[in-house]
C-alpha cells in the first residue's frame, strides 16, 4: 500500500513486456555467462524494513525517521516536523497516544539490534505526535465529497481509524457509541497518567475536524436498530470492541469483590472508583494487568470502610466513595500473578520494571485453582497453586505442580486473563464463538457493504486495531464504487513511493518502448528500479552491518516511583525527547532497504561506473546511478550498500 503526502496524478505507462499471446521465454543466460564480461549491474531495489513489517499500523517508519534526520526534505514552505507528522499519520492519527502506550513491536523487529540496540521508533512518534498537539496541526479536508454516507459502530481506535480515513477519501462518516465519550479501550482501558485525556482529547478531536459525526450514548438494537443503520448508511464498520471482561473459571470465582480488569479501569477511568482494598490480587501477566497494579497501587485503601463504600460497588456503578475525600489514603499491597514466569510475561519490559520499582510483587509460575471465601460470601483470598506455562500449537498448556498450593490474602480480586466481546443487538453477526467472520479485507462474510476491525476480531493490540481500520477503510471506499476487492499485498504497509516523490519534485517520464532495458541515460523510467515492499522484508544478514559504529539510544525520560511515591499520583510518568534528540535518534535509523545517501557506492567502485545523480535529477532513492558500458559487474557496490539498497540483477 503506497501512499504520498500530497496527491500527485501518476500517468499509467503504456508498455507491456510480454503480448497477450506471447509464449516464448527470453533468457540471459548466454550473456551472463560470456566469461570476458559482466551483464550482472547493479539495480536499486526498495524493500519494506522490518520495523515497517513489524508495526500492526502499518506506518511508513523509515520515511518519517528519513525526514526527521533531514534526508528527504519537506516541501518549501513547510518544516520538517509537520511533514514528518503527516507521513506517519497517512497510517495512523494517534501518533501521541501510540507514541507512549503502544509496546512497539517495530522495535522488536529493527535490524539496529544486530548493531548494538534498537531505533527509538516510539520515542520519535512521541515527539512528533505532541509537536502537532502543541502547534495545533490538523488534516487537511478532502477536496470533493462521494455523497456516500457510511456509519461506524464503536468509537475505539478501530473505529475512529476508519472513519479517519473514509472521510479522508471524500466520505460522509458517523460514528455510533454507547458511551458518553470517544476513545474507547483508549479511553476507559487504559488509565490516565498513561494516556493523557488532553492528549487523547487532541488526537480525537482532530479527526472530528474534519467533519466526521457522532451519536454518543447511542446503543445499537436499543437507541436504533440494524434495520435504521442499513436503511440510512451505504455501508457499515463494525468496531465493537472487547470491553467485556473474562472472569475465572474456578470455583469461588463469583465473590463480589472478584471482578475483571475492564470494569475494574473502566471505573477507575469514569472516576468511580476512589480506593481498593488494603489487599489486591491482580491475575495476569500482560500490560492490562500491570494497570490494574499500579492503579490500585495508586488509589490505595482507608480505614474504617462502610459496607456500603466497598470498590466492587463502584466497580458495579452503583455508589461514589465521598468517604475516601476525607478520610487518610493508605498504601495497598499489590500482588499480581501469572502462570508465566517474570521473564516471559507478556507485559511490556519497562512497565514490569516500573511495575516492581513501585514496590508491586510479582509472582510468576504461579496459577488459580479457587477462591477463598468468608462468611459473607466476599473473597478473601486466592488459591494458587506452582505451574509450567508453555505455548504448544498456539495453545497454552499449563502442567501443576501437586503439593504447591497456598493462599494468597485478598481484599480485591481482578481477573486480567482476557476480553470478550458484547453482542447484545449484534447477534447476528456473532459466529458463535465471540468473534466475526471476515475476509482479508475485512468484509463481513456474507454481508456486503459490512466490514469489521478490531478486538471483534482477534483481541491484540491498539496499533493493531488502527490497521485494521485502514485496510476496512480502503475495502469500504472500493464498496462504495462498485469495484471488485483489492487484493491486499503480503506486506500491508504505507511505503515510500519513488515515482510519485519524482513526479511531486516536477520530474516527468515518457512513455517505454522497444528496447525495454533502460539507461542512465535515459528518462522513460526509473533507471534499474524496483519497488518490491509489497512483498519482501529485507534482512539484517543483507545489510552491511560494518558501516554501523556503536551510538547510544537517545532515551526517554521516564520517572520511577517508589511504593510511597506512587500512592496517590496520577502524573504522566513519560517524559517527551527533546527535538535535538529526536533527530539524533533518527539518525540512528539503518534505512534498511532504501538510499540514505552514504556515498559507500561511488567511493569504491572501481570502475567509477556508480555516480552521484546530477541535484537537478536527484530525490531521495534517486541519489545514485550506474554508466553500464563502464561497469563490469564486481559486485563491490552491493558489498559496501550499508542498507541492501543495492542488489546485482541484469541491465546494459
Amino acid at each position: 500500500m503506497s501512499v504520498s503526502t500530497e496527491a500527485v496524478t501518476v500517468k499509467p505507462l503504456s508498455f507491456r513486456r510480454y503480448k497477450d499471446g506471447d509464449s516464448t521465454v527470453k533468457t540471459w543466460q548466454s550473456q551472463i555467462f560470456d566469461a570476458g564480461h559482466s551483464h550482472k549491474c547493479p539495480t536499486y531495489i526498495q524493500s519494506t524494513p522490518p520495523c515497517q513489517g513489524s508495526c500492526p499500523a502499518g506506518e511508513d517508519i523509515r520515511s518519517y525517521l528519513n525526514i526527521v534526520r533531514g534526508i528527504e526534505k519537506p516541501p518549501a514552505g513547510m518544516v520538517w516536523q509537520e511533514y514528518a507528522f503527516r507521513r506517519l499519520t497517512e497510517a495512523n492519527p494517534f501518533p501521541s497516544v501510540m507514541g507512549r502506550v503502544c509496546p512497539a513491536p517495530c522495535e522488536s523487529g529493527c535490524n539496529r539490534n544486530q548493531v548494538d540496540d534498537f531505533v527509538g521508533i516510539n520515542s520519535v512518534e512521541h515527539f512528533l505526535g505532541d509537536y502537532a498537539i502543541q502547534n495545533k496541526l490538523a488534516f487537511a479536508k478532502p477536496a470533493t465529497q462521494s455523497g456516500k454516507k457510511v456509519a461506524v459502530i464503536g468509537g475505539g481506535p478501530a473505529g475512529l481509524s476508519t472513519a479517519y480515513q473514509l472521510t479522508l477519501k471524500g466520505h460522509e462518516v458517523t460514528v455510533f457509541d454507547e458511551r458518553a465519550e470517544l476513545g474507547g479501550m483508549m479511553r476507559y482501558g487504559i488509565p490516565g497518567f498513561r494516556t493523557p485525556r488532553d492528549v487523547l482529547d487532541a488526537e480525537i478531536q482532530r479527526i472530528l475536524d474534519l467533519g466526521v459525526k457522532t451519536r454518543m450514548n447511542c446503543r445499537i438494537g436499543t437507541d436504533i436498530t440494524m434495520a435504521q443503520i442499513r436503511a440510512q448508511f451505504d455501508a457499515v464498520f463494525l468496531g465493537l470492541g472487547a470491553q467485556a471482561g473474562r472472569a475465572l473459571a474456578v470455583e469461588g470465582a463469583d465473590a463480589p469483590n472478584c471482578v475483571t480488569a475492564t470494569s475494574f479501569l473502566k471505573a477507575f477511568n469514569d472516576g468511580r472508583l476512589r480506593h481498593v482494598g488494603k489487599r489486591v490480587v491482580v491475575i495476569g501477566g500482560g500490560d492490562t494487568s500491570i494497570d490494574v497494579a499500579t492503579v490500585a497501587r495508586r488509589l490505595g485503601h482507608i480505614d474504617k470502610i462502610n459496607e456500603s463504600d466497598r470498590p466492587e460497588h463502584a466497580i458495579a456503578g452503583r455508589v461514589a466513595h465521598d468517604v475516601a475525600e476525607v478520610s487518610a489514603r493508605q498504601g495497598a499491597e499489590v500482588t499480581l500473578t501469572s502462570v508465566f514466569t517474570t521473564d516471559k510475561m507478556q507485559a511490556t519490559k519497562h512497565e514490569v520494571e516500573q511495575a516492581l520499582a513501585e514496590g508491586i510483587t510479582i509472582r510468576g509460575g504461579m496459577a488459580p485453582v479457587g477462591v477463598v471465601r468468608g462468611p459473607d460470601g466476599r473473597a478473601t483470598g486466592l488459591r494458587v497453586v506452582r505451574c509450567e506455562a508453555k505455548i504448544v500449537g498456539g495453545r497454552l498448556e499449563i502442567k501443576n505442580i501437586e503439593g504447591t498450593e497456598e493462599v494468597i490474602p485478598a481484599d480485591l480480586i481482578v481477573s486480567a486473563i482476557g476480553q470478550a466481546v458484547d453482542f447484545t443487538g449484534l447477534d447476528e453477526f456473532n459466529n458463535g464463538k465471540g468473534a466475526i467472520n471476515s475476509d482479508k479485507n475485512y468484509q463481513v462474510q456474507g454481508q456486503p457493504g459490512f466490514f469489521v476491525g478490531g478486538d471483534v476480531v482477534r483481541p491484540h493490540l491498539l496499533t493493531t486495531a488502527i490497521g485494521h481500520g485502514a485496510i476496512a477503510a480502503d475495502g469500504i471506499d472500493r464498496f462504495l464504487q462498485n469495484e471488485a476487492p483489492d487484493k491486499r499485498p503480503k506486506i500491508d504497509v504505507h511505503v515510500f513511493d519513488l515515482k510519485r516523490k519524482m513526479l511531486e519534485k516536477g520530474y516527468a517520464f515518457n512513455e517505454v518502448h522497444e528496447p525495454i532495458r533502460g539507461t542512465d541515460k535515459s528518462t522513460a523510467a526509473i533507471h534499474n528500479f524496483d519497488n518490491r515492499s509489497d512483498r519482501y522484508v529485507i534482512s539484517h544478514k543483507e545489510l552491511f552491518l560494518g558501516h554501523f559504529p556503536y551510538v547510544a539510544r537517545n532515551r526517554r525520560g521516564v520517572v520511577t516511583l517508589t511504593a510511597e511515591q506512587a500512592l496517590n499520583n496520577f502524573e504522566e510518568r513519560l517524559q517527551a525527547l527533546l527535538e535535538t534528540q529526536a533527530q539524533a535518534e533518527a539518525k540512528r535509523c539503518m534505512s534498511c532497504g532504501q538510499c540514505f545517501e552514504c556515498d559507500n557506492c561511488v567511493v569504491y567502485c572501481p570502475q567509477v561506473a556508480v555516480f552521484k545523480v546530477p541535484k537537478s535529477k536527484a530525490t531521495i532513492g534517486r541519489y545514485v546511478d550506474t554508466d553500464y558500458s563502464k561497469c563490469i559487474g564486481c559486485h563491490i557496490c552491493a558489498d559496501v550498500c550499508p542498507t541492501g539498497y543495492i542488489q546485482m540483477g541484469l541491465g546494459d
